[in-house]
């Protein structure tokens, strides 16, 4: 992570060195580093320096809760940006995220699907969105559980407001990125199980400031990193 003279976060310089990781991590498996799209997490962060970070060439942001982004989304605004929802999202409110959020990672529920759906006919869009499966079982954390993926990739397959792109998972914290490795491949296997029953997932949603090269090597198409960009959380 990069620093200026000043001991201030050098939000450029660490985009750069983020984008250069993802490079060499593509090139290793011999993938496309322009199909890899990074969403810099902006939880917390003040809009300042999510400007900084927009002047230095980020389009996209990821928010974990929706008061949060709201603010932050009416005071840089969306024009040429992307905000993506990434948290655990409540039902109640799949309206406000319904109006914000170019792409909800975090779909892990028929009922979730449904209200979102709606939400999505009222304001007359289609919302386009992940499924979020806890490939590590673990109870502490949101998401479905792999085998009834399926189910909710097939329910979301029939809703008209709704639109399935892909899949997202979280492996637990592990100071060893190596070690994140499995969750990963898991969640690449279960994206070709479902493929296979005729659902197309083109996006796989893992991989963040510890361990997003590892992600890359197993097929991550977008990275959600914050730490790496924006240094420790205030």
């Amino acid at each position: 992570m990069v620093a200026d003279s000043m001991g201030e976060i050098d939000i450029k310089g660490n985009l750069s060195k983020v984008r250069e990781r993802i490079e060499k991590a593509a090139d290793r498996v011999g993938s496309d580093p322009q199909t890899i799209r990074l969403i810099a997490v902006t939880k917390t962060i003040e809009a300042e320096r999510i400007r900084e970070a927009i002047s230095a060439g980020a389009t996209i942001f990821g928010e974990n809760y929706v008061q949060e982004a709201r603010k932050k989304i009416e005071e840089i605004g969306h024009t040429s940006l992307q905000w993506h929802f990434i948290g655990h999202l409540q039902t109640n409110k799949a309206k406000y995220a319904g109006r914000l959020f170019d792409l909800i990672h975090s779909v892990d529920s028929i009922k979730l699907a449904r209200e979102l759906d709606r939400r999505a006919a009222a304001e007359g869009r289609v919302i386009d969105c992940l499924i979020e499966v806890n490939c590590s079982q673990e109870e502490s954390k949101f998401g479905i559980r792999k085998e009834e993926t399926l189910e909710l990739a097939n329910e979301i397959k029939g809703l008209s407001n709704l639109f399935l792109k892909g899949l997202m998972t979280m492996p637990p914290y592990f100071d060893d990125p190596e070690l994140a490795r499995p969750y990963f491949i898991a969640l690449r296997r279960l994206k070709e199980e479902i493929e296979r029953n005729d659902i197309p997932l083109p996006e796989l949603s893992m991989g963040m400031s510890v361990d997003f090269e590892v992600a890359i090597e197993e097929g991550a198409t977008m990275v959600r990193v914050g730490r790496a960009i924006f240094g420790e959380r205030r």
